[in-house]
């Protein structure tokens, strides 16, 4: 069976397949009379978007269609779609995607009414105050992937084009009013993107359970979206018409984005600029990058992945974790290393500095310097 559920935590989820046809109540519930769906230039002509277009239409409301968005979301994106929102006099966005559509969407939604640069709003000490909170365009949210839980998140991950680097924008109105997660929509996922996009959530998960910081709610909900991921990604991998299977991996991906306001860790400060230069698919590189910093993290968090696994029924404690982190990343093809991602020449030392400057290495268990994070992406590569 496919559960189905409405939560408020941390918002407002609708969830359980065929519940995309509450779209325009949605959007009446947030507030919103003309929305702009944002969505990816892949998803744009898709069945899903088209459809959910037709439910809005149907409905009596004028929904404008915005998909600029690159893989990678950039500030040029941003002011892209900002541009679009303003001159179609729009009052609400709809974020439809995967991470990279959701992240942008919520980035337009709040930068539609400021009158300051994006990069004033990097989630950098209180910088957030410094935005117009009334001026926050209401967020509807529905994720057509189950990876980067960017519809429970208060932040977007933003790509600078001038310095590559990826910063974080946020402030807690971006947290959508409103969340459709419904797995019917994942159903047509092709295999690497499920594998990758599961993996991405594995990833939050895994780093949030490994984050020395004191939050035993998000603690729980790490472990047991690392069981989900481990009992369903399989299964919806082999089989994609698997809606029991997709509609536990959106509640995973879910669970990872609400624990890692825990903390993230290496996996991310590596893979973040890594995506940022040389535009891979973020959650095939965090399960790129996770088995080396597991093996980096050892010291500090073999104990709680003593206890992790003999909770997910993984034999061997800590050693038997990652033999499993192994053979998953096996089975589902991805590459060994980042070369055969496609990492090809990389600056290392860029790269180190840029990981250094990530946000993400605050949370995680082992203090990161320049010598052992070089000696990482070295390891990753």
């Amino acid at each position: 069976m496919s559960p189905t559920g409405t939560w408020s935590y941390p918002t407002s989820i609708r969830f359980g397949a065929g519940r995309i046809s509450e779209i325009a109540d949605a959007c009446q519930v947030a507030g919103i009379s003309k929305p702009l769906l944002v969505t990816d230039k892949g998803l744009a002509g898709m069945e899903i978007t088209t459809r959910t277009l037709d439910l809005l239409e149907e409905a009596g409301l004028r929904c404008g269609l915005f998909s600029a968005v690159d893989p990678n979301p950039t500030d040029l994106n941003s002011n892209e779609g900002v541009r679009a929102f303003r001159e179609g006099g729009y009052d609400g966005v709809i974020a439809f995607g995967g991470g990279s559509g959701l992240d942008l969407a919520k980035v337009i939604a709040f930068m539609a009414g400021q009158t300051r640069p994006l990069w004033d709003f990097e989630d950098i000490g209180d910088w957030w105050t410094r935005a117009n909170a009334d001026a926050i365009a209401p967020i509807v949210a529905v994720p057509t992937t189950a990876g980067t839980g960017s519809e429970v998140g208060k932040a977007s991950v933003i790509t600078n084009s001038e310095s590559h680097d990826k910063k974080i924008i946020f402030h807690p109105k971006m947290l959508p009013s409103v969340v459709i997660c419904d797995p019917e929509l994942t159903v047509g996922m092709p295999k690497f993107i499920t594998a990758g996009t599961g993996l991405d959530a594995f990833a939050h998960c895994v780093e949030a359970y490994s984050s020395p910081h004191y939050h035993p709610m998000s603690q729980g909900i790490a472990l047991e979206g690392m069981r989900l991921v481990k009992d369903y990604l399989p299964r919806a991998y082999e089989d994609g018409t698997d809606i029991e299977a997709r509609a536990n991996m959106m509640s995973a991906a879910s669970m990872g984005a609400t624990a890692f306001q825990k903390g993230l860790g290496a996996i991310h400060a590596l893979s973040h600029p890594i995506g940022a230069v040389h535009h891979t698919h973020h959650g095939t590189t965090n399960a790129v990058c996770m088995p080396a910093v597991l093996k980096f993290n050892a010291d500090a968090i073999r104990d709680r992945f003593d206890a992790a696994a003999a909770y997910l029924g993984i034999e061997g404690g800590f050693d038997g974790f990652c033999a499993y982190v192994d053979d998953l990343n096996a089975s589902m093809g991805v590459p060994k290393t980042l070369t055969e991602l496609g990492v090809d020449d990389p600056d290392i030392d860029a790269l180190t500095d840029a990981a250094l400057r990530d946000p993400s290495t605050g949370g995680n268990p082992i203090e990161m310097t320049h010598e052992n994070t070089r000696a990482l992406f070295e390891q990753c590569l």
